[in-house]
């Protein structure tokens, strides 16, 4: 099995506040390290009272001042909505204060609606640049080249490893482009998967960062000891993405007893098919389908979101987790 890592989106439970969260972030952060889980990763999205992850590389370095060994980064920072420079000052800070524990994922989207892009200042065309930004950034924490006179301080020569982000056959093709690792977004948008994998594999152009490519994949996972309660605590992850379907936001809302009850047969559909990649049941459940996952992707990486309600049930979920992917 491939290994496996966490996608904190630094969820707010209803009836909870950003405070809790963050606490609850680092609390997961701190007990996945001693899991042994590869990678922590959050994720930036704006104007969004369910996350609070915003300011997402304050948070990661939030999380590795609280950990010692597992590596911390972005999934992704949304490089349109930054100055590449900005971005590399930010993640070369970072390495700085905890050597070769950061990642920098990072990705096209806004993260938000086009009001919220407007609030950030962000530039309509922004997206249209992201190639060159891409590899502005890669400059700026690369060794410092005869004649530079623009400098990432901390950042020049921390060479912060580099991974594209997408759920399309765009970021596919760049990350083969540039010889970067690659991350599919299929935990909510799974459709272009198995074409985005072979894009990337195909074209794949080794470079100095990477030799071969390596393919990290998204899922969903809810699990507990029986496969009732794992539904029962999944119900939550379909209301959130019932409420997505619907152009509503809000807070995590609690598991509900039946979800029919709550989506429309359209909703279901379009939910649905929007989770297609998740695992939840019980352990072995769990194992099966995240292998499954893995075999028909052919994974280097799985990286686990589960946004549960409940933190504990949440921490033992992930627990349970890694017991059963153990090799």
């Amino acid at each position: 099995m491939p290994p496996l890592s966490i996608l904190d989106l630094a969820p707010v439970p209803l009836g909870s506040t950003p405070a809790d969260a963050l606490r609850n972030t680092v609390d997961l952060a701190r007990h996945a390290e001693a899991w042994g889980y590869r990678r922590y990763w959050l994720a930036e999205h704006h104007n969004m009272v369910g996350i609070a992850s915003a300011a997402t590389a304050v948070v990661i370095g939030h999380v590795a001042a609280a950990t010692r060994t597992i590596r911390v980064g972005s999934g992704g920072i949304m490089l349109p909505n930054h100055a590449p420079l900005v971005v590399a000052e930010q993640f070369g800070t970072l390495e700085t204060l905890h050597p070769g524990r950061i990642d920098l994922g990072i990705g096209r989207a806004p993260g938000t609606d086009q009001r919220t892009a407007r609030a950030l200042r962000r530039d309509p065309d922004a997206a249209d640049t992201f190639v060159t930004d891409v590899q502005e950034v890669q400059a700026l924490l690369g060794p410092l080249q005869p004649g530079q006179t623009i400098q990432a301080v901390p950042g020049t020569g921390t060479r912060v490893p580099i991974w594209i982000l997408g759920s399309s056959l765009f970021g596919a093709q760049l990350a083969a482009l540039l010889g970067l690792p690659y991350a599919f977004a299929s935990h909510f948008a799974p459709d272009a998967l198995l074409q985005a994998l072979d894009v990337y594999r195909s074209q794949f152009q080794p470079s100095e960062q990477l030799s071969r490519p390596h393919a990290m994949v998204a899922v969903n996972a809810v699990v507990a000891e029986d496969d009732a309660t794992a539904r029962h605590l999944f119900t939550s992850v379909q209301q959130q993405f019932t409420n997505m379907v619907r152009g509503t936001r809000g807070q995590l809302p609690p598991p509900i007893d039946d979800i029919e009850t709550y989506w429309s047969p359209v909703e279901k559909a379009h939910a649905s098919r929007m989770l297609t990649c998740s695992a939840v049941g019980s352990p072995a459940r769990v194992r099966d389908g995240l292998t499954a996952i893995a075999e028909r992707t052919g994974a280097d990486e799985l990286i686990v979101a589960s946004a549960i309600h409940d933190h504990a049930a949440r921490l033992s979920s992930y627990e349970l987790l890694a017991a059963a992917m153990a090799p």
